[in-house]
């Protein structure tokens, strides 16, 4: 029997955040440390499953099957295609950077105080969310996929509710119960959209009698498994509706930007970066894999609402005088990209998709991180509380830079080909949501250039006149994911090798090719 690397690496941080759990108060460095060392190899394990998968063999790679609920025919079933180890490697990435990054952000709320904040606690619950991700990212079986999608919502709610920003404007009560807003908020929408994919999950099994992806997937293939089409657009929009709320997509993105306003930025970029990865990968896993006539039925629908959210998000972010709430607008924005390229149909649209989750993960880490770090100096979220930063903290200053420049695609910098890819692909099949969309790369450019300038330049405010420059665990964040950004930006490759097989077996799902050239090359 092969060692099973898919359970390994989720039940390690699982097992980690029980250990960190344990940890007693007194102990918080232990804990923290506790949690790093958890996540450092739970990415070993990421890097192995990179080593172990081969792009060019089976569609799922490093399989494990066990016989689970037998009654109804649940089974423990886990496999990997190429887009789910890009997305495994980039939240195992992710983590140890938001560990560290917050590392300061659970400690007793006052120096002296004895009101412990469980510094415990906060890692545990993060190694929790790693763990939860990571399995939804390997679940096959339709029943364990639903569990830990909805299962990771626990954690994420005590993160946001429990640990929030302390740099708020109106005193620890107001701040508690904003909190507690945005955290109720954050669960009530993904519960109800939850509520109605478990619908949709047992109208799957009535159907198709279990549920296996890759056994429904192939019936639907070779006829042997037929839908009534009243019946699969009712399951797809069903398993569409909870994935929209989680991906956000306009209209059900309204919890997003009051969750990262409030959370600290290690948990904003928890939410934006890895847990909602999870709605826009399982479009391409389950949507198209499961009701191929469905998502071409709905794609039409689909490019609208994302096509308003790039423009909404990136207009909604022009006008934000909150840092956080800015980066939260701009992600609705980058994630109605990412659906679009999805339902363009297109290999390159749903190549340049996959690329895109990898990027922005890199680019919002880096831009929130940074902010993190910025809003912890000054004290405040507000953009007009700062000004002339670069001159005293001019590291600081130009990290943050590369983080915005990544979030308006400069080219050279990796989002700008995933960018340019979702906008190939989508122009070849809706050449009119393509045109439309490049004018979120316009607004895109001005909410981050005019967020550099009233935060960064002119005149130095008393305020940020003694800032302290990046420290070195700060830099040891930063700095990694900079070089990631620089590297992907010219040399996509290591990536598109991994994803781009899988994307053929999702356009073989749907039975869609790329649109042929009007005019050919020259040869």
């Amino acid at each position: 029997m092969s060692f099973p690397l898919l359970t390994a690496t989720a039940a390690l941080p699982a097992i980690g955040a029980i250990v960190t759990a344990a940890v007693p108060a007194t102990r918080r460095t232990a804990a923290k440390w506790l949690a790093l060392l958890v996540s450092l190899a739970t990415l070993a394990l990421a890097v192995a499953i990179l080593v172990r998968f081969d792009p060019d063999g089976d569609r799922y790679q490093l399989t494990e099957s066990h016989s689970w609920i037998a009654e109804f025919g649940v089974r423990y079933d886990l496999g990997v295609d190429g887009i789910a180890v890009a997305l495994i490697a980039l939240t195992a990435l992710l983590i140890p950077f938001i560990i560290l990054a917050g590392w300061h952000d659970a400690d007793p709320l006052e120096t002296g105080s004895k009101r412990w904040r469980p510094t415990q606690g906060f890692f545990a619950l993060i190694l929790a969310v790693e763990a939860m991700v990571i399995l939804s990212f390997e679940a096959t079986d339709v029943f364990l996929f639903y569990i830990f999608f909805e299962a990771m919502l626990i954690p994420m709610y005590f993160l946001i509710g429990g640990f929030g920003d302390r740099a708020h404007q109106h005193g620890e009560e107001v701040a508690s119960t904003q909190r507690s807003y945005a955290a109720v908020k954050f669960l009530l929408y993904n519960l109800v959209g939850g509520l109605i994919m478990l619908a949709a999950v047992i109208g799957l099994y009535v159907v198709a009698g279990n549920f296996s992806l890759p056994e429904i997937a192939e019936a639907r293939a070779n006829g042997s498994l037929e839908m009534a089409t009243s019946t699969e657009r009712w399951l797809f929009s069903g398993f569409f509706f909870a994935f929209a709320v989680k991906a956000p997509l306009w209209p059900l993105h309204t919890w997003l930007p009051n969750a990262m306003g409030e959370a600290t930025a290690p948990v904003a970029v928890l939410i934006t970066a890895v847990v909602d990865k999870v709605g826009t990968f399982a479009m391409l896993r389950f949507c198209l894999g499961l009701f191929p006539e469905a998502s071409k039925w709905a794609t039409p629908a689909v490019l609208v609402l994302a096509l308003i959210s790039i423009i909404y998000g990136a207009l909604l972010a022009v006008g934000q005088r909150d840092m956080k709430r800015l980066v939260a607008y701009a992600s609705i924005s980058h994630f109605g990209f990412i659906i679009m390229g999805i339902f363009a149909m297109t290999s390159q649209g749903q190549s340049g998709a996959t690329l895109y989750m990898v990027n922005h993960g890199l680019s919002t880490a880096a831009l929130m991180l940074v902010a993190g770090f910025l809003i912890s100096r000054r004290g405040s979220r507000l953009i007009a509380d700062y000004g002339g930063v670069q001159k005293v903290a001019p590291v600081l200053a130009g990290t943050f830079l590369i983080g915005g420049l990544a979030t308006l695609s400069l080219p050279g910098l990796a989002p700008f080909v995933s960018e340019f890819l979702v906008l190939v692909g989508t122009y070849a099949s809706y050449p009119v949501v393509g045109i439309i969309a490049t004018f979120g790369i316009v607004l895109a450019a001005l909410y981050t250039l005019v967020l550099y300038q009233r935060t960064m330049t002119g005149p130095v405010k008393p305020e940020v006149a003694t800032m302290p420059d990046l420290r070195v665990r700060e830099l040891a964040v930063v700095a990694p994911l900079v070089v990631l950004l620089i590297f992907l930006g010219v040399y996509p490759k290591p990536v598109t090798d991994i994803v781009n097989p899988a994307v053929e077996h999702t356009m073989s799902d749907v039975q869609k090719k790329d649109p042929q050239p009007e005019v050919e090359a020259a040869k």
